[in-house]
């Protein structure tokens, strides 16, 4: 008899703080997971950011050079390959103030800058742009340009949560027996800042 009075009388205080301090310890891991999960979605631009400069360093390397010369009858012409060699334009934007905590929407202008488009270096001779706010900022900087050994490096820094300090991604290509090969990954400093 006792117990099913109890049981009609609903529940004690003391199971309710219970069930609400649960429900908030829950609450919490679930912000604290959301927030992480948002920041790592974000990087992935970066990731394929680099990843496409990468692949554009490379199809430009590959891609032929020959003398604009006419060859005699029987002549031949060497194949040159060349990296894009580093261009006016150090990075887009050009201040790390632009892309704090935001997104910077760049312009054709940024990525085709007018001296590099006419000797061919840097994004120009990648060919490569973004057309969509980033929150990046993107740079390319190339070491020699034909020569085994020389390589390239791609960066993008980032500062997603506005405090001045910056994430850093950096991909890496080297010539090797007159092929670019890139670095298997993409390095990594404090990717959800």
């Amino acid at each position: 008899m006792a117990i099913r009075k109890r049981l009609k009388g609903g529940f004690t205080l003391v199971e309710l703080m219970i069930v609400v301090a649960i429900v908030g310890v829950l609450a919490v891991l679930a912000v604290y997971g959301v927030r992480k999960y948002i920041a790592n979605s974000k990087t992935t631009e970066a990731r394929n950011s680099l990843g496409q400069i990468g692949k554009d360093a490379v199809t430009a390397f590959e891609g032929e050079r020959m003398t604009a010369a006419v060859l005699a009858e029987g002549g031949t012409a060497g194949v040159v390959r060349q990296m894009c060699e580093t261009g006016t334009t150090k990075s887009i934007p050009a201040s790390a103030n632009s892309i704090k905590g935001q997104k910077y929407q760049s312009s054709k202008a940024d990525w085709s800058n007018t001296a590099d488009v006419t000797a061919n270096k840097g994004w120009p001779c990648l060919k490569y742009e973004m057309t969509a706010p980033q929150y990046y900022q993107y740079s390319y900087q190339s070491f020699g340009s034909a020569a085994n050994g020389d390589s390239f490096l791609a960066t993008a820094n980032g500062d997603l949560n506005g405090d001045t300090v910056l994430s850093t991604f950096t991909l890496i290509g080297q010539i090797q027996n007159s092929r670019l090969t890139l670095a298997p990954s993409i390095g990594e400093v404090s990717p959800e800042e």
